[in-house]
């Protein structure tokens, strides 16, 4: 019903206007406390938000909180948002190999209860993703465990899945793939 008095045959009445109240809220700043703020600021330009506000309870008896004097400056322009210079980013190129076997990278995923094919099952699984950057080609293996036995595992199957062994490995630093973090399981090799 609000629409339908606005409404008065054209498109330009329905324009959505300003939602901003038309009396002043009763604790905004007064007329006063303006006139003495926008005086000090004309006569020190450089002073501080303490030394102003120090100086608005002395003389006309300013009590309101400091934060609220520095919104008030900061809405009227007097306290400029300071932009810091930052140089923007530009990417650097990044050398993709051209032949196979140059480069691959691997990562392990914990794979979610809802994507397992089996839902009934209490075990955890963690894939296993080897990519051979050249070809784009990748490797996936699934397993019970994230562990450093598993990484193993994992990169003598991707040598043979791929068929050549890769230069470089490059891994994110998660435990499975370095050995900072003691163990006590002992993994047998199935021989």
């Amino acid at each position: 019903m609000r629409w339908n008095k606005v409404f008065d045959g054209s498109k330009e009445s329905l324009l959505d206007r300003s939602h901003r109240p038309h009396p002043p809220h009763p604790n905004s700043h007064t007329s006063e406390e303006i006139k003495k703020i926008i005086e000090l600021m004309k006569r020190n330009p450089d002073i501080g938000l303490n030394e102003l506000f120090s100086k608005l309870r002395l003389s006309i008896g300013y009590a309101r909180h400091p934060i609220s004097l520095y919104r008030w400056l900061k809405t009227n322009g007097y306290y400029g948002i300071v932009k810091v210079k930052q140089t923007p980013y530009t990417p650097k190129p990044y050398k993709t190999p051209e032949r196979l076997g140059e480069k691959s990278q691997i990562d392990v995923k914990y794979v979610p209860r809802e994507c397992k094919a089996q839902p009934g099952s209490d075990h955890r699984y963690y894939q296993y993703t080897m990519i051979d950057e050249a070809s784009r080609e990748r490797f996936i293996y699934p397993y019970l465990e994230q562990s450093s036995y598993s990484t193993v595992d994992f990169v003598k199957r991707a040598i043979a899945y791929f068929n050549y062994q890769p230069k470089i490995i490059q891994s994110d630093n998660g435990f499975e793939f370095n050995r900072n973090k003691e163990t006590k399981i002992i993994h047998l090799f199935d021989t």
